[in-house]
């Protein structure tokens, strides 16, 4: 059965930094292509990182150059390392991976304020 967990968010101010991690269980990530989603209160869910089987990765705009997707096969996960942070990053982050379906894990809040 395939589980994603992710962990590493919090509370952080303007400008900071913060990792986080999507662990899996019954299923290889380097496999697959691996994203990152995110989902502030009354907007809807919307992408903001991926990384391919191959180590390729993409980002959305409002992200790119501050944002970094990784993938550490031994451990079998995939992290988003989040620098410059900004009110507007705030929201839930989810890791996403689809076998034959969309599999999401629980989320992991982030929180951007002075």
């Amino acid at each position: 059965q395939v589980q994603l967990v992710e962990s590493g968010g919090g509370l952080v101010q303007p400008g900071g930094s913060l990792r986080l991690s999507c662990a899996a269980s019954g299923v290889i990530l380097r496999v697959y292509t691996v994203g990152w989603f995110r989902q502030a209160p009354g907007k809807q869910r919307e992408f903001v990182a991926r990384i391919t089987s191959g180590g390729s990765t993409s980002y959305s705009d409002s992200v790119k150059g501050r944002f970094t997707i990784s993938r550490h096969n031994g451990k079998n996960t995939v992290y988003l390392q989040m620098n410059s942070l900004k009110p507007e990053d705030t929201a839930v982050y989810y890791c996403n991976l689809v076998v034959g379906r969309d599999f999401w894990g629980q989320g992991t809040q982030v929180t951007v304020s002075s």
